[in-house]
């Protein structure tokens, strides 16, 4: 690949010197050159590797800045400091690196799985799911919708062209809430997607509770307290423990088996993690399940005025291949919180 003149020559040996340091990384490690690839072939970056390549697309991408303003857990919660799905993304993505750095995997591959994972969450968090999900013929779940976001919808339809490993990792981030280690369906083919699963975990688990209490809906001194001995009483002691024995079982099971690490944890610390998730269902989630009334009202209510009229649908929408069913769904579950019930108000008022 041929530089501009006005480059310095110096510039086309960064990328080799940054792929000669992926080398250094465990034989486990997913490398940037090794990669199985894009969906289109394309030049490669005279400067950065390829899993760098999609973090920065990521970044830069319309559908991460809207996460700015899209509910986490509480819907236009009456603070500035509640999260929202960026701010849970960029936990996620800290989580994930400091693990993935502990454990000498790819911070980069790790970085962007991360940074992407919640691109295709609806507006209202996963109460805007629920209801998606009952009114889509062919069901929705948001870690399927992010795949959808960086494959096809940002980009004016031609996607961001992530390399397979991240696609893998955003595809598969999804868990089920038995257990925070039995994910349900398939495990991310490479360990920094295993890193960021859990990571996605630790990160609501505390921030969940530090924002409950911040809305008073719990107090500090109801957490159970086998939770608290084992993890600690505050956020920062919680995700302290947490990581550290994650990184610590990697490292433990790397040697005694001879093999790659296990991204897991030791019983004692998921049973805690386990317990603090239950408590949070009994006692944060469900209540906030109660009040959502309205948002599942907003979603339910958008999907079935462009249902009869999709003429409405912006343009670039309706030029999209799939149906008009699957366009109504891109569509909702791109919007904030805030557009969506700017939308609502506008199309009840027609109606």
């Amino acid at each position: 690949m041929s530089l501009p003149s006005s480059i310095h020559p110096a510039v086309s040996d960064i990328r080799r010197r940054l792929e000669e340091s992926e080398g250094r990384l465990s034989p486990f490690a997913a490398k940037s050159r090794l990669s199985r690839g894009r969906l289109r072939s394309e030049e490669p970056c005279p400067m950065r590797m390829d899993f760098q390549r999609d973090r920065d697309r990521i970044i830069h991408c319309k559908s991460f800045r809207r996460l700015m303003h899209k509910t986490q857990v509480f819907i236009a919660p009456a603070g500035d400091h509640y999260r929202t799905r960026l701010t849970h993304t960029l936990e996620v993505a800290q989580i994930a690196r400091s693990i993935a750095r502990a454990v000498n995997l790819n911070e980069d591959l790790t970085e962007a799985i991360a940074l992407g994972h919640d691109l295709g969450h609806t507006p209202f968090g996963h109460m805007g799911e629920q209801v998606l999900n009952e009114l889509y013929s062919e069901g929705f779940r948001h870690n399927e919708q992010s795949l959808r976001v960086v494959d096809v919808l940002e980009q004016d339809g031609r996607g961001l062209n992530l390399t397979w490993e991240v696609r893998d990792g955003i595809l598969k981030h999804s868990k089920n809430w038995t257990d925070i280690l039995d994910g349900g369906g398939e495990q991310a083919a490479t360990l920094e997607g295993q890193i960021c699963k859990l990571a996605d975990a630790v990160a609501y688990i505390n921030h969940d509770t530090d924002d409950a209490i911040r809305a008073g809906i719990i107090a500090a001194d109801d957490l159970p307290k086998a939770v608290v001995r084992a993890l600690g009483g505050s956020n920062r002691e919680r995700i302290n423990s947490l990581v550290i024995d994650i990184v610590s079982f990697a490292l433990r099971t790397e040697v005694e088996g001879g093999g790659p690490p296990k991204i897991g944890m030791s019983p004692d610390i998921n049973e805690a993690a386990n317990a603090l998730r239950r408590f949070l269902l009994k006692r944060v989630y469900s209540i906030v399940k109660d009040e959502s009334e309205e948002a599942r009202r907003v979603v339910r209510a958008l999907y079935e005025y462009f249902t009869t009229h999709s003429d409405d649908l912006p343009v670039e929408y309706r030029l999209r291949h799939g149906g008009i069913e699957r366009s109504i769904v891109d569509y909702i579950s791109g919007m904030t919180d805030r557009y969506a019930m700017e939308t609502f108000r506008e199309v009840c008022s027609t109606r």
